[in-house]
């Protein structure tokens, strides 16, 4: 009952409320910069902290009442979904593991590779795949341990071979027909989805061009490859499941439940686990999830009190005054859905934060609704794959066994579709459709 009194509650616009996120990025980022050890200030701390001092700041509401608030944001639908993925994806890649399906399709996929296209082969794989489930989370569940296997075997950089990975991703997440940043940025904006894409693929597809001749160019370094093993394909059945019933069409939670029961068909039958050995495995593969379990249900929280104290209205507010002129238009919305994006570390949430008023802005000035709509998909995409708290890099980080933040400076491909989006504002571009 008290929950359905609190959240119509609405405080003034403020910049105040954003001070958690602040105290969050200093406590994680700054301070693991300083004193250059990714590992020395936990992920799960920094959000406690945080946590606790954002429920502080919180005014109108007894503490009671705060904690119920933050806890709403941690009960968020979209929190509980990222969750149970979490749940079938550390079960699946555990369980995959254990039955040798990884070293398999390692093995596989060094076997069908030349050498010096290992990388951009990689990224292709993350982009057709990520464009065919419409999904990165489920492409970054399905390919980082493979990547993993790889990089233990040709000695890469295995942060780098991560980056690849979570690059590619979100080419196809922010291109998919059936990806929810498409939908939700088209159905804000009132327009087809074929028109959004066509003016999104215009900016994305340089882009991905000039990450793929750098993977290519990259990869010449990379001459051999060290004595694989002979591959034992009936174990790559398990990943071959995965992908095919993706590119599919299914949900991502049915996808990796029919993964989990691949792994326990094929390795009971190959003999390589017995079936109290692969519940043992998938029991192993939840628990270690724990932790990022425990972050997403923080960071939900935390951001909806910065929601709640009016963090998010004093950023549309300010933002939204000074506009005058098309270009200045597509800048502001390009900046409401990146800032919504850093708050809410969701880009289908942030999407549908500002997507209402991005319309009303490009209304107002003649935007043309494609471009504003590839806007606003292209921004929350490139934020998203950026920030070391969006569940693509905490997910990605953990099955790699990697900090975040160590990841964040091989992430080429979001930081050059960044670019490019910037760059097509500023320079009028498309022309046809600016």
């Amino acid at each position: 009952m008290n929950g359905e009194k609190l959240t119509p509650i609405t405080n003034k616009p403020s910049l105040w409320a954003l001070s958690p996120l602040l105290v969050f990025l200093c406590l994680y980022l700054v301070t693991s910069i300083i004193v250059d050890d990714f590992y020395k200030v936990p992920i799960t701390v920094a959000f406690m902290i945080s946590s606790v001092y954002a429920i502080c700041i919180t005014k109108g509401l007894s503490l009671n009442e705060r904690m119920l608030q933050y806890s709403i944001g941690a009960a968020n639908k979209n929190i509980m979904l990222m969750i149970w993925i979490f749940i079938l994806a550390g079960a699946f890649a555990q369980s995959a593991k254990d039955i040798g399906a990884i070293d398999a399709t390692v093995n596989m996929t060094l076997h069908l590779l030349p050498d010096n296209l290992l990388l951009a082969g990689v990224f292709l794989a993350a982009c057709f795949i990520s464009i065919s489930i419409g999904t990165s989370v489920g492409t970054i569940v399905a390919l980082v341990p493979v990547v993993v296997g790889i990089a233990e075997k040709t000695d890469m950089n295995l942060a780098f071979m991560v980056g690849i990975v979570v690059g590619g991703a979100f080419f196809g997440d922010n291109l998919s027909f059936i990806s929810d940043t498409t939908i939700a940025a088209t159905r804000t904006q009132g327009c087809a989805m074929r028109d959004k894409f066509r003016v999104n693929f215009m900016i994305a597809l340089p882009a991905a061009l000039i990450v793929f001749s750098y993977y290519i160019f990259r990869g010449m370094d990379i001459m051999t490859t060290p004595q694989i093993q002979s591959v034992e394909w009936v174990k790559v059945t398990p990943y071959l499941v995965v992908l095919g019933t993706a590119i599919a069409g299914m949900n991502v939670t049915l996808v990796l439940i029919l993964g989990i029961a691949a792994t326990g068909i094929i390795g009971i039958l190959t003999g390589s686990i017995n079936f109290f050995d692969w519940f043992g495995s998938l029991g192993t593969g939840i628990t270690g999830m724990g932790d990022l379990i425990i972050i997403t249900l923080m960071a939900g929280g935390m951001l909806e009190l910065i929601r709640f104290n009016g963090g998010v209205d004093y950023i549309i507010q300010k933002l939204t005054k000074h506009v005058n002129s098309k270009r200045g238009a597509e800048l502001c919305i390009a900046t409401l859905v990146s800032i919504a994006n850093f708050c809410t570390a969701n880009n289908t949430i942030a999407i549908i934060t500002v997507g209402p008023l991005a319309n009303d802005i490009a209304t107002r000035y003649r935007v043309d609704k494609r471009k504003s709509a590839s806007i606003l998909d292209t921004f929350s995409c490139v934020i998203q794959g950026i920030i070391p708290y969006g569940a693509q890099m905490l997910i990605a980080s953990k099955l790699a066994a990697l900090s975040p933040l160590s990841v964040i400076e091989y992430l080429y491909y979001p930081v050059t579709i960044g670019i490019f989006a910037l760059l097509s504002i500023i320079l009028r571009y498309p022309k046809r459709y600016s």
